[in-house]
């Protein structure tokens, strides 16, 4: 349960951080190609740059998982901003939101992770609490996009990459596949940032270091409260207490307002979480 607390917090802090980030930072690709290096570098620090390991076994699985998960998170990130701009951020923050479907259907289908009947509930009531939360009334857009669906794969598979190294991977390569899914994340940033010929200033230094170090750490916690929490506890767990935590910061930090069934969503995810943990 500790590690699964540090990976909230850390996921939180990202969140935070780029709530705070928002006005100051223009170059937003650059701020994450930051982040990426700051991760890719913990990665190394943390396997002794150890990063290059033909003869252990599952270093070829591992490296596989690692790039496939870096495409996954750039994807990911990408198609939250096209979204963002299209279909617009509350419709955007729902599907994210909802992506820890995926994870949860990896688990039960493939794993055969089966929850309790009350951590069933537990969920049902985290995703009404999804919906409700970013219940607002301008939600700047009136459909279901194909992108946004997309989105939500995306997302949610990048998280579901996390349980798929825990069952298939090899635990002392850890580092290294945080380390290989940093750096490609980061090799496919920098092509972007090119091609947009952006050009990262103070701002997007700054904040893309300060967000790399807990990115880099919710991964790696993430990853190390699987092998002690079954993930139809972990991803939900992850998921909306992230959400409250930042929801909660916006009202005290940010002087945000919340709509009355949006305190109850509040309500109901303290719920949730007491029911998927029983």
């Amino acid at each position: 349960m500790l590690y699964l607390c540090l990976a909230i917090l850390s996921s939180a802090a990202i969140a935070l951080l780029m709530r705070i980030s928002s006005g100051k930072v223009s170059a937003k690709l650059s701020m994450l190609g930051v982040n990426y290096i700051v991760c890719a570098l913990l990665g190394a620090l943390y396997c002794n740059f150890d990063l290059f390991c033909p003869t252990v076994p599952g270093f070829a699985p591992m490296t596989v998982m690692g790039i496939v998960s870096g495409f996954l998170y750039l994807g990911g990130f990408v198609l939250c901003q096209w979204n963002s701009q299209h279909n617009g951020i509350v419709m955007t923050s729902v599907f994210m939101k909802l992506g820890l479907l995926v994870p949860m259907a990896l688990s039960v289908l493939l794993f055969r992770e089966l929850p309790s009947p009350v951590q069933i509930i537990g969920f049902c009531l985290a995703l009404a609490a999804i919906l409700l939360i970013n219940l607002k009334k301008d939600t700047g857009a009136n459909r279901f996009r194909w992108q946004l669906v997309a989105m939500l794969l995306l997302c949610g598979s990048s998280e579901a990459m996390a349980k798929v190294f825990e069952v298939v991977g090899t635990a002392s390569l850890a580092n290294q596949y945080l380390f290989y899914t940093f750096a490609v994340a980061l090799a496919l940033c920098a092509l972007l940032v090119i091609c947009k010929k952006e050009r990262p200033g103070i701002p997007e230094l700054l904040f893309g270091i300060a967000i790399g170090v807990p990115n880099f750490f919710s991964a790696k916690f993430l990853l190390l409260s699987l092998k002690d929490l079954p993930a139809v506890v972990v991803f939900p767990s992850f998921s909306i207490t992230t959400m409250l935590i930042a929801t909660l910061a916006g009202v005290l930090l940010f002087k945000e307002r919340l709509q009355k069934l949006q305190w109850v969503a509040m309500a109901g995810i303290i719920l949730a979480l007491f029911l998927l943990n029983i």
